[in-house]
Order: C-alpha cells, then structure tokens, then sequence
C-alpha cells in the first residue's frame, strides 16, 4: 500500500483525476496486505466439499457405531435366551417324572425312591452344566463358601468346622451360586486351650 501511494504523488502531476486518487486510496485500504491470505473461489469450494465429505464421513461413522451396538445388544439377547432355552429344555424331563410321581399311587416308600432318581437325575444334569456342590461338613468353616446359621457345641468334631449342612451351596465352575448354609462347631475344649 504505501508503494501506492508513493507512486500516486509521483504521478500527481495532473494526470488523475481529481476523485480518482481517493478511490485509488480506498481499494488500496481494503485489500489485505499479504494478498495470498484471502483464497480464491475455487480453493473455498474444494475446502467446503472437503468439509462436507467430512461431516458425511463422521455421520455415517456415527450410524454405522450405532448400529453396531445395537446388533451387538440384540445378538447378546438373543444369546442369554438360546442359552436359557438350552438349560430349561435339559430340565423339562425332571419336571415331567416330578408330575408323573404327583400322580402316582404308590406308597410313600415308593414315592421316596422316585423322588431320590429324579433328584439323581438333576444332579447329573447340573454336572453336566459344570454346577458343582459346595463340600460342607467335616472342612474349616470358610466365609466366602459357607454362610453360618448358627453354632453348635460338639466335642468330637475341631472347633470353626462345619457341624451339619442345612442347605447345599453350588458353584458353577469356580464361580459361587450360592454359598453353602451351615452351623459351625463350637467346642469347648479347643476354645479354652
């Protein structure tokens, strides 16, 4: 800009026009002064297309990651349900011999020793699950398998084992169900010693 002007009072020696140089000033004023800043129409096209590439690219992304997770919700269903039916459909038959020995007419003997197959029936499928029993009576009594009911004095067994079983704890594989619930020994010999 100031080479203008300089080159304008070289020049003014009549040759402009009055209102001329002003304007010339004016232009002057408003063009930036590293003229390659300001892109040209063709340049802020490509970056606009460019951009709105972009904003396309990251909303399909978008859709595409929620889709994902959707079907990944949906197949994850659709698994918990195939595995429950899987399992149900092993203890439809014990349900089956247990309508059947409501049926009967036996005597209780009879009735005891059919309940005693269908309850060997549901232990094997549980095996056959990987659902173990949690081993109870006799071992150290420990809190994260056995959950005390109560204590009971005994003499012949060692003091914090497991006296008697109430209900059966079962794990599947090594993770706990349900811990065992149980009374504790509590002897007296071994507590004062």
């Amino acid at each position: 800009m100031p080479e203008q002007e300089t080159e304008l009072k070289e020049s003014d020696s009549g040759d402009v026009a009055p209102g001329a140089k002003e304007e010339i000033l004016a232009d002057a004023e408003q063009m930036p002064a590293n003229a390659e800043a300001v892109p040209s129409r063709a340049d802020f096209d490509k970056l606009k297309a460019e951009r709105d590439q972009l904003l396309d690219r990251v909303a399909r992304l978008q859709a595409e990651f929620e889709n994902a997770r959707k079907r990944a919700e949906r197949e994850r269903i659709d698994f918990r349900e195939y595995a429950t039916g899987s399992v149900v459909e092993q203890f439809l038959p014990v349900l089956d011999n247990f309508e059947l020995a409501l049926k009967s007419k036996g005597s209780a003997e009879q009735l005891r020793s059919g309940v005693e197959l269908i309850v060997k029936q549901m232990e094997e499928i549980l095996r056959q699950l990987q659902v173990n029993p949690v081993s109870a009576v006799g071992e150290p009594f420990d809190p994260r398998l056995h959950e005390a009911l109560g204590s009971v004095e005994r003499l012949d067994l060692p003091d914090q084992h497991v006296a008697e079983e109430v209900r059966r704890g079962y794990r599947l594989r090594e993770r706990l169900l349900r811990p065992a619930l149980v009374r504790v020994v509590s002897n007296p010999k071994q507590t004062n010693e």
